[in-house]
């Protein structure tokens, strides 16, 4: 059997009071003010991360299939889209980024930019510039003599 419990006399009562609940809440208030935006702009800075690192494992698997297969492996993007393909797959940057290229023109096709790598390590080359809606971009260059892939921060505020 459950007894209450009896409050013995000339003890405090138990519980919170009205404003230690308010104090409590308005701490949390606070809290939550303070770390949302933060929170938001790390999300942001880990999707700009994340898309430039997707791009250039691209890039570098263009380069190794094209010396590992003995075949020219043409890297296609889309700046409208804003997408990179090789062969079947795509990196989609997000909504919001811009993509400009430049790549040599005979070997652009129907509104695609396209960088070639060919299997003795050459490439067509090519410049590709990815910028964040914050400003935050990256300039990448392809190589054409040796089809390396280097990367460059700019600031595009």
């Amino acid at each position: 059997m459950i007894r209450p419990v009896r409050q013995l006399p000339g003890s405090p009562a138990r519980g919170f009071t009205l404003v230690e609940l308010v104090i409590a809440m308005a701490i949390a208030g606070l809290l939550i003010a303070v770390t949302v935006p933060g929170s938001r702009k790390l999300y942001q800075s880990m999707q700009y991360n994340q898309s430039v690192r997707g791009v250039l494992g691209l890039l570098h698997e263009a380069r190794r299939k094209a010396l590992d297969s003995g075949k020219p492996q043409d890297v296609e993007l889309d700046t409208e889209a804003l997408q990179i393909t090789l062969n079947d797959k795509t990196r989609q940057l997000p909504e919001g980024f811009q993509l400009s290229v430049s790549t040599a023109s005979e070997m652009n096709r129907q509104n695609l930019g396209v960088i070639r790598f060919y299997p003795e390590g050459s490439s067509t080359g090519g410049d590709l510039e990815i910028v964040s809606p914050t400003g935050r971009g990256v300039h990448i260059t392809v190589d054409w003599l040796m089809g390396g892939v280097k990367q460059e921060a700019v600031d595009a505020r």
